[in-house]
């Protein structure tokens, strides 16, 4: 039996999830204490910090209050991209093929994490929030140059 490819996130769901990822840490909670306030399992919460699932409008609602943000803040910089994700796996991050700094950064997030460190891990997510405008933009760029080279 043939496996069909994997469908890959949307891109404006992908960052969707991120920002409700970075919002749950600032408020100090776990994917399951979320999942719980919702009337979900962490598994769920899972799904739609990676973008598999799509976050309804009502359920952002319920997310939004949970963490204290407003729903905008879910929003803010994303742009929605000319062409489906599913048509430019080029454009998402393959782990495998990132770079060393990349895991490095994932490994020092994951320790901070199992160390119970939240203050830093707090600090960090800020500063991630903060150069995400800075990133959105240099992918913007990256994106240009390549269709002008395509």
């Amino acid at each position: 039996m043939k496996k069909l490819p994997k469908k890959l996130p949307n891109q404006v769901d992908a960052f969707v999830g991120r920002r409700v990822r970075i919002a749950r840490l600032e408020a100090n909670m776990s994917q399951e204490k979320l999942g719980e306030a919702l009337g979900l399992t962490f598994q769920q919460v899972q799904k739609y910090e990676k973008g598999t699932n799509r976050i309804g409008s009502s359920r952002m609602a319920q997310i939004a209050a949970a963490v204290g943000k407003p729903i905008a803040w879910f929003y803010q910089e994303v742009d929605q991209p000319e062409t489906p994700a599913s048509d430019m796996p080029g454009r998402l991050l393959d782990l495998a093929a990132a770079p060393p700094y990349v895991r490095q950064t994932i490994d020092a997030i994951h320790h901070l994490h199992s160390a119970g460190n939240e203050q830093a891990l707090r600090s960090l997510a800020s500063i991630a929030s903060m150069l995400s405008g800075e990133a959105i933009r240099a992918v913007r760029a990256a994106v240009a140059e390549e269709a002008r080279h395509a």
